[in-house]
């Protein structure tokens, strides 16, 4: 178990902290902390606060993904997606939203906006070679395994 520290910052009392929808969901749904309803027009991209900040340990990340339902009912998605929120971020958390569909979507307080998922982020350590070891693949890159 990791244990998250989440700080609700100063009026956003009636603001919904992240919250899972069902006991087996990997995410936690993250409210819209907007003071009135903020109107994203076909296109259109908005920084929508959630009202809280949050200490994670060191070896974690949170990672902010879509809602499916806004993304396929109304084209609401993420940009920067997954975005990364890392563990030293003290900040208000946020969420940058594109409205890809057809119409005007508005964004009411408290709607839920996007999804928080945790993930343990690995120690890494570089190593500088003189080559690298051969594969099969090699450098071959986007698209060259065809379709």
């Amino acid at each position: 178990m990791h244990y998250v520290q989440i700080h609700r910052l100063p009026g956003n009392e009636d603001v919904k902290l992240p919250v899972k929808m069902s006991e087996l969901a990997a995410g936690f749904d993250l409210h819209a902390a907007v003071q009135e309803p903020v109107v994203l027009q076909p296109g259109e991209r908005k920084l929508i606060p959630a009202g809280f900040a949050m200490a994670m340990p060191a070896e974690l990340e949170a990672q902010i993904r879509p809602r499916s339902g806004l993304a396929f009912k109304h084209g609401i998605t993420c940009l920067n997606s997954p975005g990364t929120i890392d563990a030293d971020y003290r900040g208000e958390v946020k969420v940058l939203l594109i409205n890809l569909g057809q119409e005007p979507f508005t964004i009411e307080r408290n709607e839920r906006i996007a999804q928080m998922v945790f993930q343990t982020v690995p120690a890494v350590a570089f190593t500088e070679v003189e080559e690298l070891s051969e594969t099969v693949r090699g450098a071959g890159g986007f698209g060259h395994t065809g379709k």
